[in-house]
């Protein structure tokens, strides 16, 4: 049986990260991370440095059966272990709005857009000086 995996996963936690799509639209950002197999108690969502930075993490459970004498392991690749994300959100998101939900072992993260008014811009009229 391959260590390889497993040993990857404890040196780097980016190793076992949950891959994610993120996609802009007219009015939120849509976040969708695969999480095959984990309950929404298993992982968790957070939001920090002011609004800023948004987190993403849980724990994999190992397999659960018992280990017997007659029995032995060839191969162990799922992911296992923890596994942390973490994305520095835009400007205009509204990070105290932010929806999470698991569908079909994918979680979908909404956060709404706000809307950033442009500075106003005010031509100064140029007289002769005489």
């Amino acid at each position: 049986m391959s260590l390889i995996p497993q040993i990857l996963a404890e040196v780097c936690p980016a190793f076992n990260a949950a891959p994610v799509d993120w996609k802009e639209t007219a009015k939120a950002h849509v976040l969708k991370a695969d999480l095959p197999g984990l309950k929404k108690e298993e992982v968790k969502v957070e939001v920090e440095d002011g609004g800023r930075v948004l987190h993403i993490s849980g724990e994999r459970p190992g397999p659960q059966e018992e280990k017997r004498e007659e029995e032995r392991w060839h191969r162990l690749e799922r992911p296992r272990g923890s596994f942390r994300r973490r994305f520095h959100l835009p400007e205009n998101a509204k990070s105290d709005e932010v929806k999470a939900a698991i569908e079909n072992g994918v979680l979908i993260l909404t956060i709404p857009k706000k809307e950033i008014k442009k500075p106003q811009v005010k031509q100064i009229e140029i007289v002769d000086c005489k």
